[in-house]
């Protein structure tokens, strides 16, 4: 009598038990769901502060590997400096023959 959910009881009795369970379920699944957009919007506002947390601290020596974007610009100046280099090596054999065309 006090216990439901037994179909032996009575021959009209409905079994409630399965919709309770499923009802307990739903909820702890809508629960969930609400929990996980909480947390996406928390994560797309503090993205930052999350990456900080996974970033690895930097080491008090040089990094054994160089950035690549600094050794690329150390790459770029080498060129230019030879770039100069050349081009005041080619002035520099120019001008002998514009002094000697100005002299005659």
């Amino acid at each position: 009598m006090g216990a439901h959910g037994l179909l032996g009881d009575q021959p009209d009795s409905i079994d409630y038990s399965v919709h309770e369970a499923w009802n307990e379920a739903t909820n702890v699944y809508l629960l969930v769901i609400l929990v996980s957009f909480g947390l996406l919007i928390y994560a797309r506002k503090n993205k930052r502060k999350i990456m900080r947390i996974f970033t690895l601290p930097p080491t008090a020596g040089s990094s054994p590997e160089p950035n690549f974007y600094d050794s690329l610009q150390k790459v770029r100046l080498r060129q230019q400096l030879e770039m100069y280099s050349l081009a005041r090596k080619f002035d520099q054999q120019q001008e002998p023959d514009s002094v000697q065309l100005s002299m005659e």
